[in-house]
């Protein structure tokens, strides 16, 4: 298994085990009455378009969990360009327990392969510069760690996993601390040098009061094209730039040809429409 599934083992764990909860229940009212125990099919993942594909060892993962007797193949790695009719992965084992799986496994690998398929539109259009298309926490509660691998297979950066990892100060921080520099300064006291700061700055004092608290990134947020070259050129690889706010693939090409570290779009996670894939059986 790929080392960041495998650090978040427990909670995709977790969440497959909900999703198994709220579809299957007490058991498959259908299949139970239709199929014994020993009638045994394959299954086969094929997918209906074209784009990223995310998801094999999540499909294992939830047919392990579902019954451990189930055989899993997987066809092609996660990150693979798939086009319609490519045959993705192929379960073998009791028809009962595919069945009770199949929605299950297909919600999941819908949602991470349209994910990874819209970041990789993202990743594209940023070739050939070294900008990076950052996540951001706008992310399906309870999908965070998957949400954000389909970023990772789809070509994208992952930004902070959630409040605990990284130092963000925003908006609401900054008013109610009462200044970047205040916010800055409690930060610097409790952690020291532990983590960076990221600063988010909507006008051309914040990102002066930013530069002068010593912020590591400074967010532009929201700001017009004029507005957003004027702040780079004063921050002039004192920190590294981030760009957000409603960027949507329409609008890389107008901002690519700045000199920033990064672009962070909430689209990739939030707005991603699922992928589209089928399940087909077939008894052996």
């Amino acid at each position: 298994m790929d080392k960041y599934l495998e650090k978040h083992r427990r909670t995709i764990i977790n969440l497959i085990e909900l999703a198994i909860l709220e579809d299957i229940g007490p058991g498959d009212i259908t299949s139970d009455a239709i199929f014994t125990p020993g009638h045994a099919s394959e299954s086969l993942i094929i997918s209906k378009g074209s784009g990223i594909f995310c998801g094999g060892e999540i499909a294992r993962l939830i047919y392990q969990i579902i019954d451990p007797v189930i055989n899993t193949e997987i066809l092609i790695h996660d990150g693979t360009v798939v086009s319609p009719g490519t045959e993705i992965v192929q379960f073998t084992g009791p028809t009962v327990s595919l069945l009770r799986g199949e929605r299950i496994v297909l919600n999941f690998l819908q949602r991470l392969s349209g994910i990874a398929t819209e970041t990789n539109r993202y990743a594209r259009a940023l070739q050939g510069t070294s900008i990076q298309i950052l996540d951001t926490r706008k992310t399906l509660p309870g999908f965070r760690a998957l949400d954000k691998y389909a970023v990772k297979t789809g070509g994208g950066k992952n930004h902070r996993m959630g409040l605990y990892d990284m130092v963000m100060i925003k908006d609401n921080h900054i008013r109610a601390a009462g200044s970047i520099t205040a916010a800055v300064a409690k930060i610097r006291a409790c952690h020291g040098t532990q983590y960076r700061i990221e600063v988010e700055a909507t006008d051309l004092n914040e990102v002066r009061e930013a530069l002068e608290s010593k912020a590591d990134i400074i967010m532009l947020d929201n700001m017009d094209r004029e507005t957003m070259g004027q702040a780079i050129q004063l921050i002039n690889k004192k920190a590294e730039i981030e760009i957000s706010g409603n960027v949507e693939l329409d609008t890389i090409d107008s901002l690519k040809h700045l000199k920033v570290t990064y672009i962070s779009s909430g689209a990739l996670t939030h707005s991603a429409r699922a992928f589209d894939l089928s399940m087909k059986f077939r008894t052996v």
